[in-house]
């Protein structure tokens, strides 16, 4: 028999389209245990791999939960992986907790919030290490671009299916309107629109809600675990500059030696930093920089609240690391010293108040040698200093946090107030 011409050209597509509308549309399927447990190569491959997929996705933190991996939410000081970052020293040392790295540089508190959406229950009663940098609290708060490419679509989604008439819900919906612009979408912000009012959703927007969310999830399902970026060669080479021994002591000595090495400038900033960061842009062009800078008024100082009852709701332990800056850059550039402090002063409040009590508190640190890896980010020392208030949080048994929020920390008048 003939085959008939037009199902020859067209046959092989429809097959196809099929295959994908199945993979897309059918049902779900979340990997049992042995799934997760045949899947921890690639799981160790991804909480290194500061993937912008995988910070946006669902399927691979959550397989990184079932497996023990510990969030570790921040921004751009994840990045800087030398022998003496969190992951290196845990894997190195074999301790039985595995950071999952989740921030790039633009991330802040409403980005992690729309992240943590697509962890959901996966999260309760959970530790994690949360690293709140002071640059996030500028007068504008979260970079509209920064969280528009990071932004979670399934997170999104999910917030957006789970929100209620609370308080908190209706500050998160005011928060992604603003923040998104026009990023959000026209059926996403007139959704988000109603949330804000208190109004639920219509059962129209429920149903593409839904229906939209359960592409998404099968898209990240099948396909965010390809291409994902390998970053266990570079794991594996800091690992080799260790000692042997997980001991303070060659820990430190470590520390010195790489930071004499590698700082070679008055600033006391990585070598390389300094030649194509600083230098190109004539040091002298910093000088007095940021005298007017201001972290004391932000709109971050919300995002943060909302994060804080996302912790709270889930019943999650967490330490929170605040870092300092490089005193001698502040100095050079004219940040205030008094506003630093006023700043932490603000955040530590905001924390100790509501029962958030696992505060480590290094601000004060950013005069000490080898400390800072560049104006702003932890160094070597720096990460020891963290090493030593994580490891025992981690590896030990912790008394299970007792919270009390309060609305007054969604407010404009907290965002807007000096704390002395």
């Amino acid at each position: 028999m003939k085959r008939h011409p037009i199902w020859q050209i067209f046959g092989p597509l429809m097959i196809a389209f099929a295959g994908v509308a199945l993979l897309l549309f059918g049902p779900h399927h979340k990997p049992d245990e042995a799934g997760a447990q045949s899947d921890a190569q690639l799981i160790n491959k991804a909480a290194v791999s500061l993937s912008a997929n995988v910070y946006r996705g669902q399927a691979l933190k959550n397989e990184a939960l079932d497996l023990g991996y510990v969030p570790f939410f921040g921004s751009s000081e994840l990045s800087r992986m030398d022998p003496l970052h969190p992951s290196v020293l845990a894997d190195k040392y074999d301790r039985n907790y595995q950071p999952f790295l989740l921030g790039k540089p633009g991330t802040q508190s409403l980005s992690q919030l729309m992240a943590m959406q697509t962890m959901g229950d996966n999260l309760d009663h959970k530790k994690v290490v949360f690293i709140l940098s002071p640059q996030w609290f500028t007068k504008q708060g979260q970079n509209r671009q920064a969280f528009n490419y990071y932004k979670s679509a399934i997170g999104d989604m999910t917030w957006t299916l789970q929100a209620t008439n609370t308080l908190v819900d209706r500050t998160t919906a005011k928060r992604l309107l603003k923040v998104t612009g026009n990023g959000g979408g026209t059926l996403q912000r007139s959704a988000w629109e109603r949330l804000a009012k208190g109004d639920g959703l219509t059962e129209n927007q429920r149903a593409y809600f839904e229906g939209r969310l359960h592409v998404l999830q099968n898209e990240d399902h099948y396909f965010d675990k390809l291409m994902l970026p390998n970053r266990l060669g570079k794991l594996a080479r800091a690992e080799q500059h260790l000692p042997a021994a997980d001991t303070a002591g060659a820990l430190n000595r470590l520390a010195d030696k790489l930071g004499k090495r590698h700082t070679h400038n008055r600033f006391g900033i990585n070598n390389g930093f300094y030649k194509h960061r600083l230098k190109p842009a004539g040091i002298k062009h910093f000088k007095n920089s940021q005298r007017n800078f201001d972290y004391r008024r932000s709109p971050e100082y919300t995002d943060f609240e909302l994060v804080l009852n996302q912790f709270a709701k889930h019943h999650i332990n967490a330490m929170f690391i605040l870092p300092p800056v490089n005193d001698k850059w502040a100095a050079y550039t004219g940040l205030s010293q008094s506003m630093l402090k006023q700043t932490n002063a603000k955040v530590k409040q905001q924390l100790q108040t509501q029962g958030f009590t696992n505060v480590v508190d290094l601000s004060n640190q950013g005069g000490k040698r080898y400390f800072m890896t560049d104006t702003i980010h932890l160094g070597w020392r720096g990460w020891i200093a963290v090493d030593q208030h994580v490891k025992p949080f981690l590896t030990q048994q912790q008394t299970a946090p007792h919270f009390h929020m309060k609305g007054y920390y969604l407010s404009k008048q907290w965002a807007n107030r000096i704390v002395k």
